[in-house]
C-alpha cells in the first residue's frame, strides 16, 4: 500500500527525513513514531502529495504520488495535521462542502459514514457545538468518505481524554476489521500504538532507527522485579556471580543470557539476602521506545 525509498527531504540546510525506505502492506494497522521534528509529519506530507521530496520516490496503492498524484491517492482517506470545518454549519453540512472538493458524493454515503464513527442524531448540530471529541470523529467520517483502501491518521487521538481516546481505539479497530483497511497510524501515545498497530518504525533525526513488529521490541534480555532489604547489595551480589547485566532504577534487574529466576533467587539466599518478592516485568513499547532514544542520544 505505502512505498517510500530512498525518500530524502530538505528545507534549506535542513534535512527533515534522510533516505527513509519504508512498506507498509495491504491490511496492517502500522505505526510511524518519532519525537516532534523526528520527520513524521514531512513524511506523511510527501506520501499525500503536500510535500514535494528532495530525492526518492514515494508510491502510494501502486501509483507514483509525484508523477500520478490523482490515482495515487484516489482511495486514500487522511486525518492529516489539524483538520477545519467551518464552525457555524452542521457538520452534515461540512461533509457535503468537503466531499464536493473532490468528487459527488451521494447523501446516502454520507449518512453511512456518519454512521460508522457514531454521530448519528449530532449531524445537523453546528460545529461549534462540538466536543473535542466528535470534532476527531467528524474529521474520521471526512477521511472515509472516498471509500478509501488506505487510512493515513496523523495524531488522531490528540487531545482526547482518557474517553474519547478508548472510543477512537475501537473505532479504528472496527473500521480495519470490518471494511478490510490499511492503516498508517502517527502518534505519542505509546500504549495506544501498542493495542492497535501490528509494526512500527520509528524516526530520530529524520533516520529510521527501528522498523519491526511489536514482538520484536520485547525481545533481549528478561527484567525482574525484585523487593529485597538493600537493592543495591543484591544487584551487586548478582552481578559478581555473573547472573545479570544490567540495572534499572531501584528494583529491577536484566538477566544475562542463560540465567534464570531461579539461579537468581539461589544465589541471593546463599548470601544472607531476603527475597520477598520477585517478578517478571513486562517490557512495553514506552520502555523500549525510551531505552531506543537513549541509545541513539549516547551514540550521537
Amino acid at each position: 500500500m505505502i512505498d517510500l525509498v530512498h525518500l530524502q527531504k530538505r528545507f534549506g540546510q535542513r534535512l527533515a527525513v534522510d533516505d527513509l525506505t519504508l512498506h507498509v502492506p495491504e491490511g496492517e494497522i502500522y505505526g510511524l513514531l518519532g519525537h516532534n521534528g523526528a520527520g513524521k509529519s514531512t513524511a506523511i506530507g510527501m506520501m499525500l502529495g503536500q510535500v514535494w521530496p528532495t530525492s526518492g520516490d514515494v508510491r502510494i496503492c501502486g501509483f507514483d504520488v509525484t508523477a500520478q498524484r490523482r490515482k495515487a491517492l484516489r482511495n486514500v482517506g487522511a486525518i492529516f495535521e489539524s483538520p477545519a470545518f467551518y464552525d457555524y454549519l452542521s457538520g452534515l453540512r461540512n461533509l457535503q462542502i468537503l466531499s464536493s472538493y473532490t468528487a459527488p458524493t451521494p447523501r446516502s454515503r454520507i449518512q453511512e459514514v456518519i454512521e460508522w464513527v457514531g454521530l448519528t442524531g449530532r449531524e445537523n448540530e453546528k460545529v461549534s457545538t462540538y466536543s473535542h471529541g466528535m470534532r476527531a470523529r467528524l474529521a474520521l467520517a471526512q477521511a472515509l468518505l472516498p471509500r478509501p483502501k488506505l487510512l493515513i491518521l496523523d495524531e488522531p487521538s490528540d487531545g482526547l481524554d482518557p474517553q474519547g481516546i478508548h472510543e477512537m481505539r475501537l473505532t479504528i479497530l472496527r473500521l480495519q476489521k470490518e471494511l478490510q483497511l490499511t492503516i498508517l497510524l502517527s502518534s505519542h501515545l505509546l500504549h495506544e500504538v501498542e493495542q492497535l498497530c501490528t509494526r512500527i518504525a520509528v524516526l530520530n533525526q529524520g533516520r529510521m532507527v527501528f522498523e519491526g513488529t511489536l514482538a520484536a521490541t520485547r525481545q533481549g534480555p528478561q527484567w525482574f522485579r525484585l523487593k529485597v532489604d538493600n537493592f543495591k547489595v543484591a544487584a551487586g551480589v548478582l552481578r559478581q556471580a555473573g547472573l545479570i547485566e544490567e540495572e534499572r532504577g531501584d528494583d529491577s534487574v536484566a538477566l544475562k543470557a542463560g540465567a534464570g529466576s531461579d539461579q537468581l533467587v539461589r544465589c541471593l539466599v546463599q548470601a544472607n539476602i531476603a527475597v520477598y518478592e520477585i517478578a517478571q516485568a513486562q517490557e512495553s513499547l514506552e520502555s523500549f521506545y525510551l531505552n531506543l532514544m537513549n541509545g541513539e542520544a549516547k551514540g550521537n
